[in-house]
C-alpha cells in the first residue's frame, strides 16, 4: 500500500516504523504536520491507501480524515484520551501500559479502535519506555492495523467504538501541567520525586531550581543516601558531572538541566549549566550509575565496557573519558572485549548541544570530532585481542562508525541505525568512515548509503553487509546472547589464527593507505563545515538543539515531492 505519514517530526518510534513498513513491503512517503494546507497538498500528491500518524501536537484536519482513512498511534491503553498519557501512566506508578491505533474522527483520541498492544511498564524514563517497550507495540498494533484495511473496505471488518471495548480501563487525561509535577523536597521520598522526574524526562522536564537559579531538570537516577543531609540540598557530584541531591530518605542523581535564564535554553549537562557551582561540590562515588563502567566474565576471557551517555550524544569530555576507559579495558588480560554503549543508544556522535553552549561553536566543533577520532583510532589499533561492537540502542552518524571500527558489529532486532552526516548541514563526517565503510559493503555501496540518509533496521543492515548479526527480540535477550557468543569467540579453537589475521589484515590496510592518511582528508573536509563559507552545519545545528519548529519536510523523506513523482497512471485511472 501506499502509505503516508503525518507526523510532527521524524523520532525514534516514526523512524522505526518507517523502517519497518518499507520493510514489509508499503511504499512509505513523510510530510511533516506543519499547517492543514500542506498535509492537504500531501495527501493530494501522493493519494495514500491509509494516513498513519505515529507522532502528532495536533488534530489532523477535517478536510484529511473525513475523506481518508486516517490512523492515529496513540501511547496509552484502549479509551485512554489525552496529550499525556505516558506522563501519567509513569506519574501513577501503572504496571501495564499500551498504545492503540484508532481512526481520526473530530474527538481526539476518540474514534474506533483498529488495533491495539499492551506491554508491562518498566522502571524508566518517559523518553526511554518510549523508544523502546512503545515503539515495539507500536510496530505490531500498526502492521496489525494495515492488515485489516482491505478487510475494511469489503465490508468484511469493522474497528471496535472505543466506548465499547470491554476490559480497558482507559480515560480522558488532561495535559499534565508543571503544578503535577512539582517536586516537594521536603515531603516527596526518592521513588516520588524519581516517578516524576521520569514522568518529565525528554519533554518537558520539572520545573524546579538548582543552586538558587530556576531550571528545569532532567537525567534522573536513585542516588546513595545521604546521611544527615536537608531534603533538597545538593551534596555532592559524581566524576562524570551529575550532581546528588539529597531527598527526605535518600537522594537523587540529576545529570542535566535546562536554565530559565542566561544563553543557553536548551539541556546542558550539569556541570557545564552550573560549572562553578558542580566543581565546588565534593566527588560522590556511586559505580553504578557512571555513565562508563567496566565488567568481566566470570573466567576473566571477557571484557564488558558500558558507556551510557545521555540520548547517546558524546561531548569532548565524555571521549576523552571514554578513550581512557577503552584504553585501560584493552589493557586488561582478556581475549575479546565488548563495547555495550547505551541502554537506549549505542552513541550518536559529537554532543551538539555541549558545542552550541560553546564559546566558539567552531573550536570545539573541531575539539569533539577529534576526541570522537581518537576513541575510533585506539579501538582500530586493539590488535591483541578480538572486540565486538554490541549494540542495544540505536545509533546515529559517528556512532554508528565507533561500531564498525570493532571486529565484529551485533545488534539487537529493533535497533535503527542512521549511518550518515548530511542530515545536520551537509556535514561531511569523520570517524574513518571512508575507511570502515567501503571495506565491510564496498565502494559503491557506501556510497549509496551515505547519499540515502534513511533510517536502517539493524535486519537490513546485516543483509547489507554492514554489521554481522542481529539477534535478541528485548534487551536482557540481548545481553544474554552477547555474552554467550563473546564467550564462545573467546574459547574457540580458531581465536590465536583469527588474532593473527586480524594483524595481517591491519598491516596490509596501513601499509595501503594508513588510516592517519584517511583521518586528514575527513578532517579537511570537515573544517570547511566548520569554519568555511557555507553556515549550513551551524545553522541546522542551532536548529536541532533548540528544538525550532519544523518548517518543510526534507526531500529525502517525502517521496511525494520528488521532483517527476506521480501516481501510477492505472491507479490514477482506478481512482478517477
Amino acid at each position: 500500500m501506499r502509505v503516508l505519514f503525518l507526523t510532527h517530526a521524524f523520532n525514534s518510534l516514526s523512524q522505526r516504523l518507517f523502517a519497518e513498513l518499507r520493510a514489509d513491503g508499503h511504499q512509505v512517503s513523510v510530510e511533516f504536520d506543519i499547517a492543514d494546507a500542506v498535509a492537504e497538498e500531501a495527501v493530494a500528491l501522493f493519494r495514500p491507501d491509509v494516513i498513519v500518524c505515529p507522532f502528532l501536537k495536533r488534530a489532523v484536519p477535517a478536510s484529511i480524515w473525513r475523506e481518508h482513512l486516517t490512523l492515529i498511534v496513540h501511547p496509552g491503553v484502549v479509551g485512554d484520551r489525552g496529550p499525556s498519557a505516558l506522563d501519567w501512566a509513569i506519574h501513577e506508578g501503572r504496571s501495564e501500559w499500551g498504545v492503540t491505533v484508532l481512526q481520526a474522527e473530530a474527538e481526539m483520541d476518540a474514534g474506533p479502535v483498529w488495533a491495539a498492544r499492551r506491554f508491562p511498564m518498566r522502571a524508566a524514563t518517559k523518553a526511554s519506555l518510549y523508544r523502546n517497550e512503545v515503539t515495539a507495540a507500536a510496530v505490531a498494533a500498526v502492521r496489525e492495523a494495515l492488515a485489516r484495511v482491505d478487510a475494511w473496505r469489503a465490508g468484511r471488518w469493522v474497528p471496535c467504538p472505543a466506548d465499547e471495548c470491554a476490559g480497558e480501563q482507559g480515560d480522558w487525561r488532561p495535559a499534565m501541567r508543571q503544578a503535577d509535577r512539582s517536586i516537594d523536597w521536603t515531603r516527596d521520598g526518592t521513588a516520588t520525586v524519581m516517578a516524576k522526574l521520569c514522568a518529565a524526562d525528554g519533554y518537558p522536564g520539572v520545573a524546579d531550581a538548582l543552586f538558587g537559579e530556576a531550571c528545569w531538570l532532567f537525567d534522573a537516577q536513585p542516588g546513595p543516601p545521604s546521611e544527615g543531609a536537608t531534603a533538597g540540598a545538593v551534596v555532592g557530584r559524581r566524576a562524570d558531572g551529575a550532581v546528588l541531591r539529597a531527598t527526605v530518605d535518600g537522594a537523587v542523581w540529576i545529570g542535566h538541566v535546562r536554565r530559565s535564564a542566561g544563553a543557553h535554553p536548551f539541556k546542558l549537562p550539569v556541570q557545564i549549566a552550573f560549572a562553578q557551582q558542580v566543581a565546588a561540590l565534593p566527588l560522590t562515588a556511586d559505580a553504578d550509575a557512571e555513565a562508563i563502567g567496566y565488567r568481566e566474565s566470570a573466567d576473566g576471557h571477557v571484557g564488558f565496557l558500558r558507556f551510557d551517555f545521555y540520548n547517546g550524544a558524546m561531548s569532548t569530555a565524555q571521549c576523552e573519558a571514554l578513550r581512557v576507559a577503552l584504553e585501560q579495558a584493552l589493557a586488561r588480560p582478556t581475549r575479546v572485549l565488548a563495547l555495550e554503549g547505551g541502554r537506549d543508544f549505542w552513541s550518536n556522535g559529537i554532543h551538539l548541544n555541549t558545542v552550541e553552549a560553546a564559546r566558539s561553536v567552531a573550536d570545539e566543533s573541531w575539539a569533539n570530532i577529534n576526541a570522537m577520532n581518537d576513541v575510533c583510532l585506539t579501538l582500530l589499533l586493539a590488535t591483541d585481542k578480538l572486540t565486538v561492537a554490541a549494540m542495544r540502542g540505536n545509533a546515529g552518524a559517528g556512532g554508528c562508525f565507533l561500531a564498525l571500527a570493532a571486529d565484529v558489529v551485533w545488534a539487537r532486532e529493533g535497533v535503527v541505525l542512521n549511518p550518515h552526516y548530511r542530515n545536520m548541514g551537509n556535514l561531511y563526517g569523520s570517524e574513518y568512515w571512508t575507511y570502515l565503510l567501503p571495506r565491510r559493503v564496498g565502494t559503491g555501496a557506501a556510497g549509496a548509503i551515505m547519499a540515502d540518509r534513511l533510517p536502517l533496521l539493524a535486519g537490513r543492515a546485516v543483509e547489507a553487509g554492514l554489521i554481522d548479526a542481529c539477534f535478541g527480540r528485548d534487551l536482557s535477550a540481548f545481553e544474554r546472547e552477547v555474552a554467550a557468543r563473546a564467550g564462545a569467540l573467546a574459547g574457540a579453537g580458531d581465536y590465536p589464527a583469527r588474532l593473527a589475521c586480524k594483524r595481517a589484515a591491519r598491516a596490509a590496510d596501513e601499509a595501503e593507505k594508513p588510516l592517519a592518511a584517511y583521518r586528514e582528508a575527513e578532517l579537511a573536509q570537515m573544517r570547511r563545515n566548520f569554519y568555511g563559507f557555507d553556515p549550513s552545519y551551524h545553522v541546522a545545528r542551532y536548529h536541532f538543539v533548540n528544538k525550532s519548529a519544523q518548517s518543510w519536510t526534507p526531500r529525502h523523506l517525502a517521496l511525494h515531492r520528488e521532483t517527476g513523482w506521480r501516481v501510477p497512471e492505472d491507479e490514477a485511472e482506478a481512482a478517477t
